[in-house]
């Protein structure tokens, strides 16, 4: 009997420590914060004063001059020195789209002017790229001489040459992206100031008929943005941001009779169907029946996803986490996790839920899937770390980035080669903190290598971080501090 009892007593402490697992709150405000500060260290430019990274500094000033543009600003996508249009068109539509419906959640932490400075960093390089009639800049930088050079971003030596866009040369991806970058993002502004706004709307229409116009796929900026699911996604995207920006007719028009859609397993910065699905229900819960194909899509996109659907696709590792591809994994989690939780606030207040054959799921159930990814990112797993910088228990230190694993004071006379022998081939922790960076994160069997070298699990990116910003709004204005 007392074997027994004993027994019990040990079963019940392993239960009741794997309920306090499970159920595990961090301090989502802190996370919130950290995650806008690492943004703000991926900024190209020149910095206002007192940057909160405090190791970074002016960078690339003279970017755009070689082709009589002023291209500084915007930001560095990910550990290396190269501004891609594409994936930093999408950071900000999706940081925009956290301002935009998570605006009382962002003002609760103390966080709605950082993000609006944030997107207005992204915005203000856009007006810029795209002031010159038929003419779009959509990279600085040639990625292929900057990766053979491991050097801050104030004392990079590799060449910045520019790839536009033009009547010749389509880019409708980059441009219907950009277009509803800007169109978010005008409504961000719009009362706090109205005429940047309507500078930023302004910009939007442009794009988007320049997209529409000037029909291409744009392939300037593969290998590593490549477009593969083609641009019928980001011509939806661009119109139903335009349309709830203008709720002009002529953006409903092209959404009903001209588009194309289908259900998806992801939302990336190369895949967007999912994402202006679950913005066309909100509309249609809000009266536009005809738009009801959509609502139905963006069902199939959770039913495509959620643990326990008769009809999920997406692998899921033994710990929890979604995992789609080797390499920024996490930005799958995180975007996943955003997109879960706009359409459970919004399947809470219509009082609607989700129909996936046989099986039926809340909003609460929706969220909780949502806050269990997160969860697993902020340390909730079996490794039982972060996998973001400068957050929680045992958090990385060897992030994949260059102006965070070389030190302030380097030389600047090292040459490329050298510089990976001082830099990144070490296993010293980087000397300035990448506060904030979600990095790529753990493979399929949850194994995660704090590693300089292993870029697939430790580059950052922003888009990563962007897609983290509405769903951690949310989750400190729920639970506050644990």
């Amino acid at each position: 009997m007392a074997e027994y009892s004993c027994s019990l007593m040990v079963l019940l402490t392993l239960f009741s420590s794997f309920l306090v697992c499970i159920n595990a709150n961090f301090d989502y405000k802190d996370a919130l914060k950290k995650s806008i500060i690492f943004l703000e260290a991926q900024r190209s430019g020149k910095l206002p004063p007192h940057p909160r990274p405090l190791w970074r500094g002016d960078s690339a000033l003279d970017d755009g001059k070689a082709a009589g543009v002023d291209l500084a600003g915007g930001y560095y996508d990910a550990g290396d020195n190269v501004k891609y249009g594409f994936p930093m068109a999408f950071t900000v539509t999706t940081l925009a789209w956290a301002a935009y419906f998570y605006q009382p959640e962002l003002t609760a932490a103390g966080e709605i002017h950082n993000v609006r400075n944030a997107i207005r960093w992204g915005t203000d390089y856009f007006l810029k790229a795209s002031s010159l009639r038929n003419r779009f800049f959509v990279q600085v930088g040639d990625p292929v001489t900057d990766h053979k050079c491991w050097m801050r971003p104030e004392k990079m030596k590799s060449a910045r040459p520019v790839l536009e866009l033009n009547e010749k040369k389509p880019g409708t991806e980059i441009a219907a992206e950009t277009a509803a970058a800007l169109a978010a993002s005008a409504i961000v502004f719009r009362g706090v100031d109205q005429p940047y706004s309507q500078k930023l709307l302004n910009g939007a229409k442009k794009l988007f008929q320049f997209a529409q116009e000037h029909r291409g796929t744009f392939d300037g900026e593969c290998p590593f943005y490549c477009s593969f699911s083609g641009y019928r996604d980001e011509l939806l995207w661009g119109a139903t941001w335009l349309y709830i920006a203008t709720k002009r007719p002529i953006y409903l028009k092209f959404i009903q009779d001209e588009s194309t859609t289908a259900v998806v397993t992801e939302f990336s910065w190369d895949l967007k169907f999912a994402g202006a699905q679950i913005l066309l229900s909100q509309l249609y819960w809000e009266g536009q029946k005809d738009l009801q194909t959509f609502k139905q899509q963006a069902d199939g996109f959770v039913c495509n996803i959620l643990p326990g659907s008769p009809y999920r696709q997406v692998f899921m590792t033994p710990g929890g986490l979604i995992h789609l591809r080797d390499g920024a994994n996490s930005q799958y989690v995180t975007s996943t996790a955003f997109l879960f939780s706009v359409y459970s606030d919004l399947l809470a207040r219509h009082k609607m839920e989700v129909t996936c054959g046989d099986k039926r799921f809340t909003c609460v159930q929706i969220m909780d899937f949502a806050k269990k990814q997160m969860d697993y990112l902020l340390g909730n797993n079996p490794v039982k770390r972060s996998m973001m910088v400068g957050f929680g228990k045992n958090p990385p230190l060897h992030a994949h980035h260059r102006g965070a694993s070389v030190p302030v004071d380097a030389k600047g006379d090292v040459n490329c080669g050298m510089s990976f022998v001082y830099w990144y081939n070490t296993d010293k922790p980087n000397p300035n903190e990448l506060t904030g960076a979600i990095l790529g994160g753990p493979d399929r069997a949850d194994r995660f290598v704090d590693a300089r070298v292993n870029s697939s699990m430790t580059e950052p990116c922003t888009y990563i971080n962007s897609c983290a910003v509405g769903v951690l709004a949310k989750l400190a204005k729920k639970y506050g501090k644990p």
